[in-house]
C-alpha cells in the first residue's frame, strides 16, 4: 500500500491530479482493511481547496460509507477531515451524516511555546500575536518572509486576488469590516460579498457560541478587534484583514492619481 501511495505522489503535478489523489484515500483505506488492518484512522487535512463543494461532500459521505458498510470487518475506524476552506462547510453541514466542529487558532500558551522554538532575532511575542492572532500558518508565513509584515501582506493581496475592481465594488462594507468584522453581520450586506470573502478564505462567518463543548480545544475570544475577531464574524488572521486594508488604500491612491 505504501508503495502505491508513493507512486501516485510522484505523478501529482497539477491541482486536478491532486484532487484525484484525495479520492485515493478511500481506496487506500479499503486496501488496508483487505490486508487485515482492524483499526484504522483516516485523516484528510486541508485538501478541499482543490475540490468543488459537491465533491468535498462526496468525500465525507464516502468515508461514512466506509465506516458503516465496509467490505471487510474491522474493530474501529476513525475518520477526520479538516479544512480551512469555508464554502464546503455549508454544503456538508446541511446533511446529517457529518458532524462539524470548528477549531480556532492556538491558545496564547500553545502559541508561545511554538514561538519560542523559532530562532532569534525575531519580533516580540506580543507583536507576533497581534499579527497572527495565534494562527500557526500565519506565523510560518512571517518567519519565511524574514518577519517582513509588508512582504506577507503584499503577497496576500495578490494571492487573494484583491484587485481594484474588488476593492471598488465592495468598498463601503469592507471599510467597516476592517474596523469591526461584525459589520458584515448586518442583514443589508450582500450575500455575494460574504461568499466572496469566505471563498477567498478571508473571513469566518457565523461563528459558534463560545461554549468549549462546541469547539475543538479553546474557542476564540468573545470579541477582540485587535486580532480581528467579532462576535459573529472573524478575519482569518489579522494579516488577512490588513491585506484587505492595503487593497482599499491602493485603490484610493489609484483614484487620486
Amino acid at each position: 500500500i505504501k508503495q502505491v501511495i508513493l507512486e501516485r505522489l510522484k505523478q501529482v503535478s497539477t491541482e486536478h491530479e491532486f484532487a484525484r489523489l484525495v479520492w485515493m484515500v478511500i481506496d487506500v483505506a479499503i486496501e488496508a482493511l483487505k490486508h487485515g488492518r482492524k483499526r484504522l484512522a483516516v485523516v484528510v487535512d486541508d485538501a478541499f481547496q482543490y475540490l468543488s463543494t459537491k465533491e468535498a461532500a462526496a468525500i465525507v459521505k464516502s468515508l461514512l460509507e466506509l465506516i458503516e458498510h465496509p467490505e471487510e470487518s474491522y474493530e474501529r475506524i476513525v475518520a477526520i477531515v479538516a479544512t480551512s476552506e469555508g464554502l464546503s462547510r455549508y454544503e456538508i453541514g446541511r446533511h446529517l451524516w457529518a458532524e462539524l466542529t470548528p477549531m480556532w487558532n492556538m491558545s496564547r500558551k500553545g502559541f508561545e511555546e511554538l514561538y519560542e522554538e523559532l530562532p532569534n532575532p525575531k519580533p516580540s511575542l506580543d507583536e507576533v500575536w497581534r499579527l497572527t492572532g495565534g494562527n500557526p500558518r500565519a506565523l510560518s508565513m512571517l518567519y519565511r518572509a524574514m518577519w517582513s509584515t509588508n512582504l506577507v501582506i503584499s503577497r496576500l493581496v495578490v494571492e487573494k486576488n484583491l484587485t481594484p475592481v474588488f476593492a471598488s465594488r465592495w468598498r463601503s462594507w469592507l471599510e467597516k469590516a476592517v474596523e469591526d468584522p461584525d459589520a458584515l453581520w448586518d442583514p443589508n450586506v450582500s450575500e455575494e460579498l460574504i461568499n466572496e470573502l469566505v471563498s477567498r478564505n478571508l473571513i469566518l462567518y457565523f461563528l459558534h457560541e463560545r461554549s468549549p463543548l462546541l469547539w475543538i480545544d479553546e474557542p476564540p475570544p468573545e470579541k477582540n478587534l485587535e486580532i480581528g475577531v467579532g462576535r459573529h464574524v472573524a478575519w482569518q488572521t489579522p494579516l488577512h484583514r490588513e491585506a484587505v486594508r492595503r487593497a482599499l488604500a491602493q485603490h484610493s491612491m489609484h483614484q487620486s492619481s
